[in-house]
């Protein structure tokens, strides 16, 4: 039975962890109101951190909802995800987007980042 859960070892937390992800991404997902980052760690599994500004999303309760979201995606998706470091980033319009709107962007992008991942590998 696969696993579900989304403890601190699935998560970025560090600020050295964003920026090893952001000096060296090797992989770009990009769409109009998402950007995703990422690059191969040797933790064996993928993890996940989030940039989601201020200037960009402007309510804190949007910018909440945004994570949400795409945490609950990356939960049940993470089997399928390459063994990397991803930074989301949002942009603007992001915040007015329905849930299923941005349940289906970020899936789509999950599907992108892995056909990148393996065609490298």
């Amino acid at each position: 039975m696969a696993e579900f859960e989304y403890p601190r070892d699935l998560r970025l937390l560090t600020g050295s962890d964003f920026k090893r992800v952001f000096d060296k991404a090797i992989y770009k997902v990009s769409d109009p109101n998402l950007l995703i980052l990422s690059r191969p760690n040797e933790t064996g599994h993928a993890r996940i951190g989030f940039v989601i500004s201020k200037k960009n999303v402007r309510l804190a309760v949007n910018r909440n909802r945004v994570k949400r979201i795409i945490r609950e995606s990356f939960r049940l998706n993470q089997q399928s995800l390459p063994s990397c470091d991803i930074v989301i980033l949002a942009r603007k319009g992001v915040d007015k987007l329905e849930r299923d709107a941005i349940h289906s962007l970020i899936s789509k992008c999950w599907v992108r980042l892995n056909k990148k991942a393996t065609k490298a590998s």
